[in-house]
């Protein structure tokens, strides 16, 4: 591809990814994903001839367009991109992203900017759930400018709130897709959760780990990760997900006490490397997690009272506060949280 295709390089939550309107790529999903293995540069553990961060968190991309479907703005299909390895995956969500995804809607001309704010409601594809941001836009035009601060990022940008709706066994088809609370995998007990994200929730203590190690440290644990990948791959089947093997999902959530007056500390791997801090849709599962009766997650959490409840998910790089209404019998029926998107290049990206 000689000439190019137009691309847009954006920060979503702590998250970096390619934006493409869905026009511009390929129809047919194999010639779209070798483009995009081409444009991240994998396979390739530097992605040294691509766009690619060496990292999960900065190999992905969002394919974005009009929605024909009512009362939604914009069609949002996530695409994880691996580094080392020829796989382009949409098995899951991505909610940093997710952040972007408005801003540039109305970049691209998809949304027309309203004065101070402008709701953008999207629709996720991957799991056919619906999110509303909220993007800032003085005049009609996105800013990034503000000071909204969120934990994995310096300095601070305008607020995207995210609001979240009937997320509940987003690729699962359930919220617990055994019906259980617990279920017991290799003598460890794990819940077994989508509420957004697909997860296995499981005590740090019960595989060896304290729950408060850096993300270095969990990198190099080669004992840890492989118990928790021979888990992963019992977990799969369980939550009709199938053989994961090549798959992103679901996510592994440590869990442990909260250190710093939070709800719950966590640490997330996305599924085979640790995650600097811990995904969106990631945190709004695995405080769900933590208002199911019996789970790891409740026995090791601090839970506020009400209905509304704002529980502080404690990860390496410091806090996301997800904000979760229930119903009279305790079940989540909506979940927000608030985070910051940047433009960083708009341009052509080549093959």
């Amino acid at each position: 591809m000689n000439d190019g295709l137009r691309c847009m390089w954006m920060r979503g939550g702590t998250s970096k990814g390619a934006f493409f309107l869905a026009e511009d790529l390929p129809g047919d999903p194999a010639e779209r994903d070798a483009l995009l293995l081409r444009f991240m540069g994998s396979p390739d553990p530097r992605q040294i001839d691509g766009i690619g961060g060496a990292d999960p968190l900065t190999s992905k991309v969002a394919v974005v367009s009009k929605s024909a479907r009512d009362e939604v703005d914009v069609d949002y299909l996530f695409l994880q991109v691996f580094v080392d390895q020829a796989i382009v995956t949409a098995s899951q969500n991505c909610g940093n992203l997710l952040a972007g995804v408005g801003p540039f809607a109305i970049e691209r001309g998809l949304v027309t900017g309203l004065d101070e704010k402008t709701p953008v409601t999207i629709f996720m594809v991957n799991t056919g759930q619906i999110a509303v941001a909220t993007v800032q836009t003085p005049h009609g035009v996105p800013t990034y400018a503000g000071d909204a601060r969120i934990d994995g990022v310096p300095g601070t940008a305008a607020a995207v709130p995210l609001e979240f709706r009937d997320t509940s066994g987003s690729s699962c088809g359930a919220l617990l897709p055994t019906g259980n609370a617990v279920d017991i995998i290799d003598g460890v007990a794990c819940t077994l959760i989508d509420n957004g994200m697909p997860c296995v929730v499981l005590k740090a203590e019960n595989v060896g780990a304290k729950g408060y190690e850096d993300r270095e440290t969990l990198d190099g644990w080669t004992d840890l990760k492989a118990r928790l990948e021979t888990i992963r791959l019992q977990a799969g089947p369980l939550m009709n997900l199938g053989d994961v093997t090549e798959q992103s999902v679901p996510k592994m959530m440590l869990v442990a006490p909260p250190a710093c007056g939070g709800a719950v500390t966590v640490r997330s791997f996305i599924p085979h490397r640790a995650h600097a801090t811990i995904g969106v849709l990631g945190a709004v599962t695995v405080a769900t997690a933590c208002l199911v009766a019996g789970s790891p997650a409740a026995d090791v959490a601090q839970i506020p009272a009400g209905r509304s409840k704002t529980l502080s998910i404690e990860h390496p790089s410091g806090e996301m506060s997800c904000v979760l209404e229930t119903d009279d019998e305790g079940r989540v029926i909506s979940a927000a949280l608030l985070r910051t998107a940047r433009k960083l290049m708009d341009g052509m990206v080549f093959a």
